[in-house]
């Protein structure tokens, strides 16, 4: 398996960027932002997840697919 960066990911006309966070009892928590330029205007979100993973890479996996599902889906779930 191929490790996925924790930097920024092109998806199509935005930026994703996951990250982890480790906790106090050693499990890590994961979060993303999605970014857009567009002219004079842009757009910046920033998602964190209550959700506590085994590993940093487990982490880093539901944040990059959780940031996938948010610039394709027209009407992207609610997290």
């Amino acid at each position: 398996m191929n490790p996925i960066s924790q930097t920024a990911i092109s998806m199509g006309k935005y930026v994703v960027s996951p990250a982890t966070h480790p906790t106090d009892c050693g499990r890590f928590r994961a979060s993303f932002s999605v970014h857009r330029s567009q002219g004079n205007g842009s757009y910046c979100r920033v998602f964190r997840f209550d959700k506590a993973f085994a590993s940093r890479e487990a982490a880093r996996l539901f944040a990059v697919t959780q940031g996938w599902l948010q610039t394709c889906m027209q009407h992207p779930p609610t997290c």
